[in-house]
């Protein structure tokens, strides 16, 4: 490999390593499966953290970006594999703070 090469794959590696420590610091919610991430699991256990290139490499993804990556179960993400797949978010879920006023109480 060309000193060039190296040096980008390096930098690459870099990038990747500042992403992944962002992204799971930041995401609790796998992007795949919408599902939350246990970090206590480590690998190789199937419900341990990994990321997912979003636009997977082989399709022309940028491995190391940021926007490209997501927290995801490495169960997940191996079924994923190189395809692409719409993001799985959960529905938002009404709490007493967003509910509708069914009356006005400043007339009562």
């Amino acid at each position: 490999m060309p000193k060039t090469e190296r040096a980008d794959h390096t930098w690459a590696k870099a990038q990747y390593k500042k992403a992944k420590k962002i992204i799971f610091n930041s995401q609790t919610v796998c992007g795949i499966c919408g599902r939350p991430v246990d970090f206590k699991k480590v690998f190789p256990d199937p419900w341990s953290p990994t990321l997912d290139h979003i636009v997977p490499v082989q399709k022309g993804g940028d491995p190391a970006s940021l926007e490209n990556l997501q927290l995801a179960h490495l169960q997940c993400n191996r079924i994923k594999s190189t395809k692409m797949v719409e993001p799985q978010v959960k529905e938002k879920s009404v709490d007493n703070r967003n509910l509708p006023l069914s009356c006005d109480w400043s007339k009562v």
